[in-house]
């Protein structure tokens, strides 16, 4: 596996969790995962820290993922089940983990609701407004706690430039540049099939569209994008280009654009980059040089006294469990989702969409 800034990251973070004291909860708390696909690391990695909580089940329709899964001597003894629904009806969960593909997630988050559990879901939560609309809605008249999968406004680098703005650093936002770059690699049977995908732009987007939003304190208002594939026929209807544009409530604009056409001897799997700019100065983003702050009173220089990194599923299970406050406000999840819809239908539709 290629050694990207995210792979470090979470090997450093591992390291601190192995020698942070023991994150103690009220009782046991079973856990369950429907799929295993994507961040399943957020919720894997600080199991460590966290010696009151126990993955019980876990499905996935390839059995060599679930095999793959429980070789590790942690899940050894994890029941393993071909079909989600039985595994709902037999097991006794706390917390469902919901890691399948993109067009099958909010069937499962639906049934999840239904059997009264806390879940935190794989972004994003639907492919279709119709289906999202639905399964909102059964989230919100739940009385069980829900969250998303959406770890990158936890590192360091984006804690940093949330708190830049925050500070009144750079002023007040005007333009925001981001990218998201990676390699195309072997993707798995349900990326290559649109009907399990559901697109780039929902898949990848809709973290730097969250990242945007948060880390800037603007809110997001219309969407247009375009999107392509172009060779790579190994990788079936994956979108390996797109770009959207978008309009930010203050009359200024944010762009996003994306690829998988980043070559393998680029050094590491993906490039991140977020570019904040302001009416006092810039902030920005990119492993090649780390966070770089520039503004009207000190020349650009690098930050480098970074955030700590936040655990998601820690913060998650302190909200459950502790009355604290959720790691991602409800409304901070319905608008990444919305705003995400919005620029996939613009890139089908081919017109301005309202976010």
């Amino acid at each position: 596996m290629p050694y990207t800034r995210r792979t470090l990251l979470l090997g450093a973070a591992t390291a601190q969790l192995l020698e942070a004291q023991p994150f103690r909860l009220p009782r046991k708390v079973k856990v369950g995962f429907i799929g295993l696909v994507g961040h399943t690391a957020e919720v894997i990695r600080p199991l460590p820290q966290l010696p009151d909580v126990e993955v019980t089940a876990i499905f996935d329709p390839s059995p060599e993922v679930r095999a793959n899964f429980v070789k590790r001597k942690t899940f050894e003894k994890v029941r393993q089940y071909t079909d989600f629904h039985q595994m709902l009806e037999k097991e006794e969960f706390d917390i469902v983990a919901v890691c399948n593909s993109n067009g099958e997630r909010a069937e499962a988050v639906r049934a999840c609701v239904e059997k009264k559990v806390h879940i935190i879901a794989e972004k994003p939560l639907a492919v279709e407004r119709k289906d999202f609309d639905r399964t909102w809605k059964m989230i919100l008249a739940s009385d069980r706690k829900f969250t998303m999968l959406l770890p990158m406004r936890f590192d360091p680098e984006y804690l940093a430039l949330h708190r830049a703005v925050a500070n009144g650093d750079i002023g007040e936002v005007a333009q925001i540049s981001s990218q998201k770059s990676y390699q195309a690699g072997s993707r798995a049977e349900w990326m290559r099939n649109h009907k399990t995908y559901g697109g780039t732009i929902p898949w990848i987007g809709i973290h730097m569209i969250d990242l945007m939003r948060w880390s800037s304190g603007r809110e997001f208002t219309e969407a247009m994008s375009f999107q392509g594939h172009i060779g790579f026929p190994d990788i079936g209807d994956m979108e390996n280009t797109t770009a959207s544009v978008f309009r930010l409530d203050n009359g200024g604009v944010a762009t996003l654009h994306m690829d998988y056409l980043r070559p393998g001897p680029a050094g590491s799997h993906g490039d991140d980059r977020l570019r904040l700019a302001g009416t006092k100065g810039i902030v920005e983003y990119q492993e090649a040089t780390g966070v770089i702050l520039m503004t009207g009173k000190k020349a650009p220089h690098k930050v480098e006294d970074l955030p700590k990194k936040r655990e998601l599923f820690v913060e998650f299970l302190d909200s459950i469990y502790h009355g604290k406050p959720e790691p991602i406000a409800m409304k901070e999840i319905l608008r990444a989702n919305e705003i995400t819809l919005a620029a996939q239908e613009a890139a089908v539709e081919r017109r301005v969409v309202p976010a």
